[in-house]
């Protein structure tokens, strides 16, 4: 893996984070159907890579306000194994306008890096087993590959096991 400048209109605020944080990474755009729905599943599927290497960005509202969760897209969030790895009983899915405000990206497209305001951030454990990681570079068609570690340390995240297949 090399480090990536981002170059070509590919600079993203998560792409800009790991670049200051001098983190290697590397870009993968694909082409981004407008009609997609699973966008996690048409980014393994564009990149050819297996569904539990590429992790999306849910967001979901606790009892301490919004929190971040980074979950294979070969799976669920278990909403209350969530809730717990953040010290709380409970956890719902955020409302999507009330997420985009907030991070600053579109659904689809939010990167668990780079948000507008830091959110507790919670990457299932199963992350830290690959070498390398998949997950939104902030815009539909762009993931990131990096190190688990480097989105853990940059995301401030912990680890826990909050997927449920």
């Amino acid at each position: 893996m090399s480090k990536t400048k981002s170059k070509g209109g590919q600079s993203t605020p998560a792409t800009v984070a790991l670049t200051q944080a001098k983190a290697e990474f590397t870009l993968h755009p694909y082409d981004h159907d407008p009609n997609a729905q699973a966008y996690g599943e048409e980014a393994a599927d564009a990149l050819g890579v297996p569904y539990e290497r590429i992790f999306k960005t849910l967001v979901a509202e606790t009892e301490a306000g919004l929190a971040v969760a980074v979950v294979p897209v070969a799976g669920k969030l278990d909403l209350k194994a969530f809730a717990a790895a953040l010290k709380g009983k409970r956890a719902a899915m955020a409302d999507a306008a009330k997420v985009e405000r907030i991070t600053g990206y579109v659904v689809g497209g939010i990167s668990p890096l780079g948000q507008r305001k830091r959110l507790p951030t919670v990457v299932d454990e199963s992350a830290l087993g690959f070498e390398t990681v998949y997950f939104s570079a902030g815009r539909r068609g762009l993931q990131i590959e990096t190190a688990p570690e480097n989105l853990v340390r940059l995301a401030q995240a912990v680890t826990a096991p909050i997927a449920r297949v």
